[in-house]
């Protein structure tokens, strides 16, 4: 596990100051900021090729999960639900997301209003790993990973055109989502193996919603060298194809050599 741990840090960083943490649980990584009094990022601890089962002992042996201090847990995992605010009913989340994918028992279930309650983001967590956080950390507050990407397209919708699909690439996998008159169309979770299938979901979108693909404007956040991702690729398959960054949220102390590398969404907009 050790040997898998990447840190990023200011040229000043002390572990006491950390006054909380958030924890980005990707299908192979995981991520972990811990910002001071100030919200101010610290440090942060990539974890590459990180297994779900290993997290109760990281829990006890990562220094920045020593001190009981709040902690929000944001879980990248297919099984989710986006729920109408009007039609949402809490204690009914099993329920809603039984469309989605058959339900384990002893899952605990949270969700996130998101677009000024107009939307619920639901997923679960294994009742055994929530136990074994509960035990380490007194205040702990979940959601489901999609919710800083979401929150950042519901900031940006009046900038979006009539057709808009925007893409958040974080390693193996990616997150879809298509506007339509700056109104949410559609959203999913994909894994992917190459670009080509990115392109591939992209044209399945554009298909599904009857999007103009002369007109439609492809947005991708996240691309890095490895990826190979470049406008001028995308431009050989849509008229209207950018990458982008989004705008930034968090703040840094000095510091955090080759941060910028990673690309991670997250890095620069989080849902807090």
């Amino acid at each position: 596990m050790e040997s898998n741990l990447k840190v990023f840090k200011s040229d000043r960083f002390d572990v006491e100051d950390a006054s909380n943490l958030s924890l980005f649980l990707y299908p192979d990584s995981l991520f972990i900021f811990a910002k001071d009094k100030n919200q101010t990022n610290i440090c942060i601890h990539e974890y590459l090729n990180f297994d779900w089962n290993s997290l109760e002992q990281l829990v006890i042996s990562d220094h920045l999960l020593k001190n009981d201090i709040p902690a929000t847990i944001y879980l990248h995992q297919p099984d989710f639900s986006l729920v109408p605010g009007v039609l949402f009913q809490p204690g009914e989340e099993a329920t809603y997301l039984s469309f989605a994918s058959e339900q384990r028992p002893n899952t605990s279930y949270f969700s996130t209003p998101l677009d000024s309650n107009n939307l619920q983001i639901l997923s679960g967590i294994a009742g055994k790993l929530k136990k074994s956080l509960q035990a380490r950390f007194s205040e702990l507050t979940f959601h489901h990973g999609s919710v800083s990407f979401l929150s950042y397209l519901f900031k940006e919708r009046f900038n979006l055109i009539g057709q808009e699909i925007l893409i958040s690439i974080f390693g193996n996998q990616i997150y879809v989502a298509a506007f339509s008159n700056q109104e949410l169309a559609a959203f999913n979770m994909f894994s992917i193996d190459s670009k080509e299938d990115i392109l591939k979901y992209t044209l399945i979108f554009i298909e599904q919603l009857k999007f103009d693909r002369n007109h439609v404007r492809i947005s991708l956040f996240g691309a890095t060298s490895e990826s190979e991702i470049t406008e001028e690729w995308g431009k050989a398959y849509f008229h209207h194809f950018r990458l982008l960054s989004p705008h930034a949220n968090q703040n840094y102390t000095h510091g955090f050599k080759h941060l910028k590398s990673v690309n991670l969404f997250e890095t620069n907009w989080q849902f807090d």
